[in-house]
């Protein structure tokens, strides 16, 4: 039985002027992760290491969870209030999933050090902002729908293994110019021990802030994420906690960050997802439209492995990623359009009714832990395939429709869901 470590530390950020470096101690074992950017200015101003050290605090918990120590050191670190509650709810909802994997209750894990941070007027131009770029749906939706009007970059952030093809070919297809990052783990993360822990960490709210880190670097300012509605939705309920495998593309990350960002560098600078009032349906119909993307992109997990070697080619139309958009996507596409992008066809496959019935909230009484959308988003999607004539010969798919029940119709679902930080000069 694994045993929870001591004491994990903060032991430094190392700041050149195109790379960070954290150290990290786990019960005196050293860690660190290093992360090159290209395309940007000097880190070395006092507005970058600020911001920079947000991203060190929520980036130790990739090497916090080998251990779930019962105290953290934040050793002298600059921090204010508003990181602070940025860092405890990452902690306990950030790292939700992975408690709940490993049966840990995280509530009495004691945080002390840290030095008060100070706040920076860097000198930042609204109309110029970064996209991180993953090469899925939404955040070809955000490119392609962003206001012309605002001078927009891509920012992608790849391992030392390698970048990733299917997300430089659909980045390719934008036309834009790309900000990079290359993050190298710890080699002992990667390679694993049989007494670390092992789990989900809130990895958007890392990119996100490597994002401000190269944004502020680099004169621009502001941060456009791809986070729709539904990611705030819960999966399921523990220890009186709600479990979001999607915790940092939610609708209260995004409040935490920005606030924390607004903390050191003002609230000219701009991070907001510019899908959060938005549900997958609409994103799926919005990609729909955007016909030069749908032989390249690509959300299955399996093309973006650490491992080089490990990565799939193509769709595996087999997990549910691949699953979901199908679905999302069966209603805006042909049936045929679908299968020359999946070479498959997920949606009507016998072997995927189990997981289809847990999309649709059926099966499982909680979603799966994937970034999917929430049943009811599921279920409005496949009662339209249903209505279409293409699709009538799948008998399993209308037998399931028949079981679900919806809280939202179709037409709702592609009108504004919730609230939004978005800022106007984002809109067309």
């Amino acid at each position: 039985m694994k045993t929870r470590a001591e004491l994990f530390s903060y032991a430094g950020l190392d700041v050149s002027a195109d790379s960070l470096r954290g150290h990290y101690e786990l019960d005196g074992r050293h860690f660190s992760e290093v992360v090159i950017f290209e395309g940007v200015g000097p880190l070395s101003t006092p507005a970058v290491r600020a911001v920079a050290s947000l991203w060190y605090l929520i980036a130790g918990l990739s090497y916090y969870k080998a251990g779930a120590a019962r105290r953290i050191d934040l050793g002298s670190t600059a921090v204010g209030p508003a990181g602070r509650a940025l860092l405890d709810d990452a902690l306990l909802d950030g790292l939700g999933e992975f408690s709940y994997r490993n049966g840990l209750d995280l509530g009495d894990v004691a945080i002390d050090g840290g030095v008060d941070a100070e706040q920076y007027s860097p000198l930042v131009d609204p109309a110029r902002v970064l996209t991180p770029f993953g090469g899925g749906i939404d955040s070809v939706v955000s490119v392609t729908q962003l206001s012309k009007g605002i001078d927009q970059s891509l920012f992608i952030v790849s391992p030392s293994s390698g970048r990733f093809d299917p997300l430089e070919a659909t980045a390719e297809a934008t036309g834009l110019d790309v900000v990079r990052a290359t993050r190298a783990l710890d080699p002992a993360l990667l390679a694993g021990d049989d007494d670390f822990f092992h789990g989900h960490v809130p990895v958007t709210a890392m990119i996100a802030l490597l994002g401000v880190v190269a944004a502020v670097a680099s004169g621009r300012g502001g941060v456009v994420m791809s986070n729709e509605h539904s990611s705030s939705a819960a999966n399921l309920r523990w220890n009186g906690r709600d479990i979001n495998h999607q915790w940092s593309k939610s609708w209260t990350c995004e409040e935490l960050v920005g606030a924390a960002v607004g903390e050191l560098v003002g609230d000219e600078f701009a991070i907001a997802s510019f899908l959060r009032d938005r549900s997958e349906l609409w994103v799926a119909q919005a990609f729909a439209e955007q016909t030069k993307f749908h032989h390249v992109f690509r959300s299955c997990n399996r093309a973006f492995t650490q491992r080089s070697d490990h990565r799939a080619t193509n769709w595996c139309a087999q997990c549910d990623k691949c699953l979901f958009i199908d679905l999302i996507l069966a209603p805006f596409l042909s049936r045929t359009t679908l299968r020359d992008i999946f070479h498959a066809e997920p949606l009507s496959d016998p072997a995927r009714q189990s997981q289809l019935r847990t999309l649709v909230g059926v099966g499982l009484d909680y979603k799966p832990f994937e970034c999917v959308g929430d049943p009811d988003e599921s279920a409005v999607a496949l009662a339209r395939v249903c209505e279409m004539p293409e699709w009538r010969d799948v008998a399993h798919l209308d037998e399931l429709s028949r079981l679900t029940r919806t809280e939202r119709d179709f037409d709702e679902l592609l009108s504004p869901q919730g609230p939004s930080r978005v800022p106007a000069r984002w809109l067309r």
